[in-house]
């Protein structure tokens, strides 16, 4: 399966924090786990030529997986719309962190996609609330993560499919922090945790989520399928 990595890249250039934790950027670190476990990858950044996203490069991609922060209004509309039409047609879109409010996800989901947050370094347990899902297999009743910049509800996103995952934290506030949607052909897992100032993505639980979604997001082999005006398939006696 062929999975592009889409980051943003502009806090691992400006902030020693984050640049110590991901020295060649998330997408790189991503990469890394998703090469580990089979996937045939390649990355793509907010400042490269039509964003690395071409036609050709997202005709070849069967999952997208997107981590952006800082510069969503940076990204193109022509880019986003060509996005959206991938999606529709069957790619599949792993949508993480703080891409809730990237210009491809709120086109799709049609709402604000806003949300309470804070950084406070505050523990965070993710519980699994439908371990039967394949995206939770291979993870125990939790994950637990040290530290997290917390999302809190209300999350202003439709009413999921599926809701895989709740976090709790510290400070006492609950999130959705794991779930899917079908837009079209596509299919669309959303997952929180991943704050670039935390080491999240070396998590091995995280990790298995992600690869887990990158795996439930494949595309179908389903047609994708033809409007507009139609023959009729029978003969209509009035005609």
């Amino acid at each position: 399966m062929k999975v592009t990595i889409w980051n943003e890249f502009r806090h691992e250039k400006i902030s020693e924090k984050v640049k110590e934790i991901y020295p060649e950027g998330i997408h790189k670190q991503l990469e890394g786990v998703l090469k580990s476990a089979g996937f045939d990858i390649k990355t793509a950044v907010l400042d490269e030529p039509e964003h690395g996203l071409t036609e050709e490069v997202l005709d070849e991609t069967d999952v997208l997986v997107w981590w952006g922060h800082m510069a969503h209004d940076e990204v193109a509309d022509e880019i986003v719309s060509r996005v959206h039409k991938r999606v529709l047609n069957g790619m599949g879109l792993v949508v993480l962190h703080s891409a809730h409010m990237s210009k491809i996800f709120m086109k799709l989901m049609g709402t604000s996609c806003d949300l309470k947050w804070r950084e406070a370094e505050e523990k965070e347990r993710l519980w699994v609330i439908d371990p039967s899902h394949p995206i939770a297999e291979g993870i125990g009743e939790f994950i637990e993560l040290e530290k997290e910049e917390m999302y809190g509800e209300h999350f202003d996103v439709p009413t999921p499919d599926e809701l895989i995952f709740v976090g709790w934290y510290e400070g006492g506030n609950v999130f959705r922090s794991g779930m899917t949607y079908k837009r079209g052909n596509g299919k669309i897992f959303y997952f929180q945790p991943g704050h670039e100032s935390y080491p999240t993505y070396y998590n091995k639980d995280i990790q298995q989520v992600i690869i887990n979604g990158v795996n439930w997001c494949k595309p179908t082999e389903h047609m994708y399928p033809v409007y507009g005006n139609s023959t009729s398939l029978e003969k209509i006696k009035n005609n």
